[in-house]
């Protein structure tokens, strides 16, 4: 009997490399949300333009003299919505995680109102007050860099994914990622791209 016939028993079989789990930004990754994060910044009365992308919640209310508190109240969960083929990307995952620099309640919340699990879901508190870190998501599951796909949107998830010594995918499904001339190892043009990625 061969080892690579099928009825070869898993555990004589070669082991192969084992799939990445994925680990995804929230916001402008699997959430299409500028507009629902502009909208609290505008109703709070900061010019349109003024807004960025891309920060800590806090870091970005103290640039432009808001109260973290107002802002929260001013955001709607509700209005960002998923990026077109992102719920059935994630249903097919049996295991993920996020890391974000969004504030823990309006992201838990998000969370719920779409009835995602992930197996761990890290927010700006979890880092301390400062800019999100991969290292502590995969302290939550157990996992090293090199065991993990992460994928964002923006330079700093770049720098994330680095830092922890993992692979970054650019969401390039988020028209911004073009715009900024995003690179990673991968670029995913599509939710549907991400399971070969995986390996």
């Amino acid at each position: 009997m061969s080892v690579n016939d099928p009825m070869t028993p898993a555990s004589k079989r070669p082991a192969g490399p084992r799939p990445l789990l994925a680990v995804f930004d929230l916001d402008g990754t699997l959430l299409d949300s500028d507009e629902a994060l502009c909208a609290a910044y505008v109703a709070l009365g900061v010019p349109r333009e003024s807004v960025t992308y891309g920060h800590v919640v806090a870091d970005e209310c103290a640039r432009l003299g808001l109260s973290l508190d107002d802002y929260i109240a001013a955001y709607d969960p509700a209005a960002a919505v998923p990026f077109p083929g992102v719920e059935s990307m994630l249903a097919g995952l049996t295991r993920w995680a996020v890391c974000s620099n969004k504030d823990r309640r309006s992201g838990t919340a998000e969370l719920a109102r779409l009835g995602w699990q992930p197996a761990a879901a890290l927010f700006a508190q979890d880092f301390g007050g400062g800019p999100k870190r991969l290292g502590p998501v995969l302290d939550a599951l157990g996992l090293g860099g090199e065991d993990v796909l992460f994928v964002g949107d923006s330079p700093h998830d770049a720098v994330c994914a680095a830092d922890a010594g993992a692979r970054f995918a650019v969401a390039a499904w988020n028209p911004r990622t073009r715009a900024l001339g995003l690179n990673g190892d991968v670029v995913l043009r599509s939710p549907s791209d991400l399971p070969a990625a995986l390996g």
